[in-house]
């Protein structure tokens, strides 16, 4: 089991920016893909963004060659702050639901911010 401290791969203890989490889903990914499992450690993180835990995690499901059970069986995260834990179940909802139906929703999108 990998252990990826969230602090050690942005170098802050804020994880807000969505290039921070780009940087941790990297990181997730070249393990994930060598079938190895990762606990994502939170330890020191001050404030958490959902734009980050988009970048970081969100996109995962994306990604065809995890499903959600291998990234339940693959990827544990500890030491999250208590406020912070219900964002994590906001940003995997909206990612599976997003995922599902990407055309739809980027059509939905377009249509009500351009009127198409």
């Amino acid at each position: 089991m990998n252990n990826l401290i969230v602090k050690n791969i942005i170098d802050s203890d804020i994880a807000v920016a969505t290039d921070a989490g780009d940087k941790v889903f990297n990181e997730i990914v070249s393990h994930l893909s060598k079938k190895q499992s990762v606990i994502l450690d939170f330890k020191e993180i001050t404030i958490l963004t959902t734009a980050f835990l988009n970048a970081a995690i969100g996109q995962l499901y994306s990604n065809d060659n995890f499903s959600s059970d291998y990234l339940n069986d693959h990827l544990k995260v500890i030491n999250v702050q208590s406020e912070d834990k219900p964002l994590f179940s906001m940003v995997i909802r909206r990612a599976k639901e997003y995922f599902k139906n990407k055309k739809g929703f980027e059509d939905s999108a377009n249509s009500a911010f351009y009127d198409k």
